[in-house]
């Protein structure tokens, strides 16, 4: 199937049928797996068991970020391309995001506490975030407002790119400021400074986490789908009766 095939609704409604079973299963597996490496890993040596807390917080951290960056795709789908499901694709994905980004403050504020003395520091990395969480939450409300889909996927699509700009702050935020927030230790250009024995399980659970983004994705765009068709027959029946 070629990915123009999936702009009809009806056939990505059909491959989505068919994914997420499967993808459900891989998530189920991939979080099992996962969690038992975290289980296994050392405490570390000046953070204890609470370095735990990582395995949750860096994963929800990434996708997070990912997730806006698939509506920024989306809504130059919608401003450029006019691709039927961009829209679908960004107003399945911001509540997803936000839920990822409230669990990456939430761990972030669970770590600080022990490691900073403070559970929140207004510094360049943490307000970044709190900024994304909102522009999540204002997405979301705008979709609600605006009745006219059409209208309110341009809106919704213009305000994504304005608040991508966000994205590279929250990236390089460590490296332009001298914030609290510790500097990239994962992908950096002359490699992790995480030891293996972290790596790996932190890369686990960065796949479990990426795939259950992708299952909540697909199911939450077929629901917009047939939400929108409810609407749509609803409406032709209105107009009948008149």
């Amino acid at each position: 199937m070629l990915l123009a095939d999936l702009a009809n609704p009806t056939r990505f409604l059909a491959l989505a049928g068919r994914l997420i079973p499967w993808l459900a299963g891989l998530t189920v597996v991939l979080f099992a797996g996962g969690l038992a490496l975290v289980v296994r890993s050392p405490a570390d040596y000046l953070q204890g068991e609470t370095v735990r807390i990582m395995y949750i917080h860096v994963p929800a951290a990434w996708l997070s970020m990912l997730t806006y960056a698939v509506m920024a795709v989306s809504a130059l789908g919608t401003l450029v391309w006019r691709h039927p499901l961009a829209d679908v694709a960004a107003r399945a994905a911001a509540p997803i995001g936000a839920t990822f980004t409230a669990l990456a403050l939430v761990t972030g504020s669970l770590w600080g506490r022990p490691m900073w003395g403070t559970y929140w520091e207004w510094d360049a990395r943490l307000t970044s975030v709190l900024v994304l969480f909102i522009m999540y939450l204002g997405l979301i409300a705008l979709w609600r407002t605006i009745e006219d889909p059409t209208r309110g996927a341009r809106a919704a699509a213009i305000l994504i790119l304005v608040g991508s700009v966000n994205l590279p702050i929250i990236k390089f935020s460590v490296d332009w400021w001298n914030t609290l927030h510790q500097p990239a230790s994962v992908f950096r250009i002359d490699g992790p400074t995480i030891d293996p024995t972290m790596l790996l399980p932190l890369a686990a659970m960065a796949l479990a986490f990426t795939v259950l983004f992708v299952t909540l994705h697909l199911a939450a765009m077929r629901n917009e789908i047939l939400r929108r068709r409810i609407r749509a027959l609803g409406l032709t029946a209105a107009g009948a009766v008149r």
